[in-house]
């Protein structure tokens, strides 16, 4: 069809009318802004194609990022500035396909068209103005609230460099029970990623472990040189899960700039604590709430998991009277369930535990998947940002995400300090799981 015949038509013709009518849908939804530059206001047709074409570059550059430079892609997509940008993107593309599909609307003169085209192309347009600037307008509101829940949990500080390679996090599972004074991590795992390959190693640390030294120079070396309770300690037993309390309640000072670093002096002396243990130098900590552990896992839908050996719910704090049993078998969880899975004590054992929660992170981690987590997104940002504590940078989201897709495609070697490797918590020899830690962390030397 000509441009003079679909700009200036034979309104008395239905079957032109219809025609243009055609042409003109279909390519407001081609190229939008082009029915315009065609048949309407030029001005706002060179607009809006102009806008199209810049949407298209910035779709193609996002997908040249994704295959071959995703840090950059990933970090837009990780920091409060990048998700609001993308935000306010979206948004005006939004109300820009609704203006300029009602206004294809006028210029195509319905009334003037088939009667039995009339509602056909109403529909379509309909269904694809709901479809292009509702799908727009959705994705500007995950965006916005991505970019709270990243505001929300990270800080705004300058990134870490890696160690000898690697970012080493300290992951806490604190647990604040009614029948204890403060809180207590009592879960303790540091993930140790190499920062090239991103392979991932995972030590275990029982919350039972005796004797703790500290960093060197840090507060507590220096006030506990000869390790955690062996003069004694302020609470009333001397674990490693102690600490945390411990200089919460008793000794803040001793961490005074922690607040201001997007710490808190317990989280800080547990560092000490976990760097002494292991020799690694921690660069980053990730404190979880285990009771906002059960509103993730609801969020989450639930997750799945394989029991090896039927575990007790109790009935009560005492941890004597079960009322129902998890598993065997493979078995579907909701919070509650997946909570007490990871904290059940009845006939049981520390390390026993210690292996249902990592069983419990990794199923996690491996049931995240995109379409589960934008399925359910809101309640997911809105758990999580009550659960999870961190003092990751926004800075460094990018590459951690990066990193994390590298992790996936590699075996994770896990490093129990428990008897079973030859550690006895009563009595540890650090010098012992240095050892360890070191043989699981640092990588064999190349063939030659």
């Amino acid at each position: 069809m000509s441009n003079s015949v679909v700009r200036y038509p034979d309104e008395r013709s239905q079957q032109v009318m219809t025609k243009r009518a055609w042409w003109l849908v279909g390519l407001n939804i081609l190229i939008p802004g082009s029915a315009q530059l065609l048949a309407g206001n030029r001005r706002l047709g060179r607009f809006g194609v102009s806008m199209t074409f810049l949407l298209w570059a910035l779709v193609v550059l996002a997908l040249l990022s994704y295959f071959f430079w995703k840090t950059p892609l990933y970090t837009v997509a990780s920091t409060t500035i990048g998700l609001w940008a993308v935000a306010t993107v979206l948004a005006f593309y939004a109300v820009l396909w609704v203006v300029l599909t009602l206004d294809t609307l006028r210029l195509v003169r319905l009334v003037r068209t088939a009667p039995s085209a009339r509602g056909i192309l109403a529909g379509l347009t309909t269904v694809v103005l709901v479809v292009v600037s509702g799908g727009a307008a959705y994705g500007a509101y995950l965006a916005t609230t991505a970019g709270g829940f990243v505001s929300d949990v990270f800080v705004v500080a300058p990134p870490e460099p890696p160690i000898d390679g690697r970012y080493n996090i300290m992951l806490l599972g604190g647990d604040a029970g009614v029948d204890r004074e403060g809180l207590r991590p009592d879960s303790i795992t540091v993930v140790s990623i190499d920062a090239a390959t991103g392979a991932a190693t995972m030590i275990g640390i029982p919350r039972n472990l005796e004797y703790v030294p500290f960093a060197e120079g840090s507060p507590m070396a220096a006030k506990y040189p000869n390790g955690y309770g062996v003069d004694g300690c302020e609470v009333d037993v001397c674990y490693i899960n102690s600490i945390y309390t411990e200089v919460e309640l008793y000794s803040p000072e001793m961490y005074p700039n922690a607040v201001a670093e997007g710490s808190q002096p317990g989280i800080e002396a547990m560092r000490d604590a976990v760097s002494g243990v292991t020799g690694l130098q921690i660069q980053y900590y990730g404190l979880i709430d285990m009771k906002g552990f059960s509103d993730l896992i609801d969020a989450l839908g639930g997750v799945t998991i394989d029991v090896a050996v039927a575990v007790p719910i109790h009935t009560d704090g005492t941890f004597t009277e079960v009322a129902e049993y998890i598993g065997p078998g493979v078995v579907h969880l909701d919070g509650p369930h997946a909570l007490w899975y990871a904290r059940s004590r009845h006939a049981t054992t520390d390390y026993d535990r210690m292996e249902r929660q990592r069983q419990l992170q990794q199923a996690i981690l491996e049931q995240m998947n995109p379409a589960n987590v934008l399925s359910k997104f809101q309640a997911i940002a809105s758990a999580g940002s009550e659960v999870v504590k961190t003092d990751i940078p926004q800075s460094t989201l990018g590459l951690f995400v990066d990193l994390s897709s590298k992790t996936k495609e590699l075996p994770i070697t896990d490093v129990e300090l428990v008897p079973a490797n030859d550690v006895d918590p009563a009595e540890p020899d650090y010098g012992y799981i240095r050892e360890l830690v070191a043989n699981a962390t640092t990588p064999p030397p190349a063939a030659e």
